[in-house]
């Protein structure tokens, strides 16, 4: 299907004339005369052209006008001006308005082919960012956070708070597979920055010196080896968002640096003398405490605070297991599209060591046991002996009295196991208080703290 291009020219031999032209180029062709008449086909959306060739000035006003007042309400199309005389003010103006380009005639065919040609891949560059914005936009949403446990539901509430606020940087903290990367595209895609680029880089995955020049960018000649000037990931980012994975791996001096830019909105490429304004959204992550390594002087306090502008913790997946049962057969399914299965059934023994493993690597680790499972698989069934969870049995773990606890010593539950179980079981008693638990015990506060600390326990 040919593209549209629309031809906006007062002289009808010379409107003709391109007609005649581009439609030779296969290009579907459209002429008006006025400006009005092309502002009725473009608002009423007869027409989306990819291209728009104006004469500069036309008998009811001048095509800037007509730029001005369309250009954010129709899909991406470029520009390109012709007139009988140049115009300085008309040039910025064009140029400011986001005009492809601006030409005196006459102009050769040939020539202007060429701009036409030039501004066609423009526009279906633009369309494909933009098509791919909405993509994104429709698959990262508040909904991607599956679970109706009132700890996801509270987690929903407070990223879709959080998307509607213009917040200049945000940390999000959780263990490793909870899906902290999952929220932070969520809170981009749901945005103001939504249409701008979201430039995402892991912290712990490049040396100190790879990773500042990443960020900042350098200037040809920086170092060994800069053949080229390179943009960095702020400068990529600019209007839109930047995402810091695993910051609280980030190098002492590099923090620094980091700070002067979040400050002042400013970078300076290595190698260079200049600096330039920048306009980022910054959302750092880890899996770290990074109040205890600010204590123990291995994170910068201040950028720790200029960072937690506002703050979101993401739940690990054992403090809300009744979410499994949403989760698993969403992995299932996504599973079966990519392997062409058909898993279905899951049996009740399988759904028991599902809920009473603790899943250390979180969504992250559930997904990837079940991707595992479902390739394995013979039939509609679901294969249990591909789990493979570590200290996990489906028969029952422990039994217990109002008076005592009854662990069963059959092998279904390591000696690790049983300490966790024993802990838990006391809490549950004691609503979660550490001091009433650890009297019950016979044991100290701060020994049973660390237990709890150790096993990943809920207590007050």
């Amino acid at each position: 299907m040919p593209d549209t291009l629309l031809i906006i020219e007062d002289e009808a031999l010379l409107g003709s004339e391109l007609a005649r032209f581009f439609r030779k180029k296969n290009w579907e062709v459209t002429v008006t005369e006025t400006l009005q008449q092309a502002e009725r086909h473009l608002l009423s959306q007869v027409i989306d052209p990819l291209v728009v060739l104006s004469d500069m000035n036309l008998p009811d006003g001048n095509a800037l006008d007509l730029l001005e007042r369309t250009k954010d309400q129709i899909g991406s199309s470029e520009w390109v001006f012709l007139t009988g005389y140049g115009s300085v003010a008309d040039s910025v103006r064009a140029v400011r308005l986001g005009a492809y380009d601006f030409v005196e005639k006459p102009c050769e065919l040939e020539r202007l082919n060429l701009l036409v040609e030039g501004a066609a891949r423009s526009a279906r560059a633009q369309r494909r960012l933009q098509q791919q914005t909405e993509v994104q936009s429709k698959r990262y949403t508040v909904d991607a956070l599956i679970g109706s446990s009132p700890v996801a539901t509270r987690l929903r509430s407070m990223v879709a708070q959080m998307a509607r606020v213009p917040f200049s940087s945000l940390i999000i903290s959780g263990e490793t597979g909870t899906g902290k990367g999952l929220v932070a595209r969520i809170l981009h895609a749901s945005g103001s920055r939504s249409r701008a680029p979201l430039i995402e880089i892991n912290c712990a995955a490049l040396p100190r010196e790879l990773l500042e020049s990443e960020l900042f960018g350098y200037e040809a000649g920086a170092f060994t080896g800069a053949k080229k000037r390179h943009r960095g990931l702020f400068e990529q980012a600019h209007t839109g968002t930047l995402f810091l994975d695993e910051i609280g791996e980030m190098d002492l001096e590099l923090q620094a640096k980091l700070l002067t830019a979040v400050e002042d909105l400013r970078i300076r490429r290595l190698g260079s003398e200049a600096e330039f304004a920048i306009d980022v959204q910054i959302i750092a992550a880890t899996n770290l405490d990074l109040v205890q390594k600010v204590e123990q002087g291995l994170f910068r306090s201040d950028l720790y605070h200029r960072l937690n502008v506002m703050s979101l913790r993401v739940p690990a997946l054992r403090e809300h297991k009744e979410d499994l049962d949403e989760l698993v057969p969403m992995f299932i399914a996504e599973s079966n599209r990519k392997s062409a299965k058909n898993v279905r059934n899951i049996s009740r023994q399988t759904w028991e060591l599902l809920k009473r493993y603790d899943w250390p690597g979180n969504v992250r680790e559930l997904r990837n046991v079940l991707e595992r499972c479902v390739l394995l698989a013979y039939d509609d069934d679901f294969p249990e002996q591909w789990l493979q969870l570590p200290n996990v049995s489906a028969k029952p773990a422990a039994q217990h009295s109002e008076n005592g606890i009854f662990l069963p010593l059959d092998g279904s539950l390591s000696l690790q196991d049983m300490e966790k179980y024993l802990i838990q079981e006391v809490l549950n008693r004691t609503d979660e208080n550490v001091t009433a638990a650890a009297r019950m015990l016979g044991t100290t506060r701060e020994t049973l703290r660390y237990r709890v600390q150790k096993y990943h326990l809920k207590c007050k």
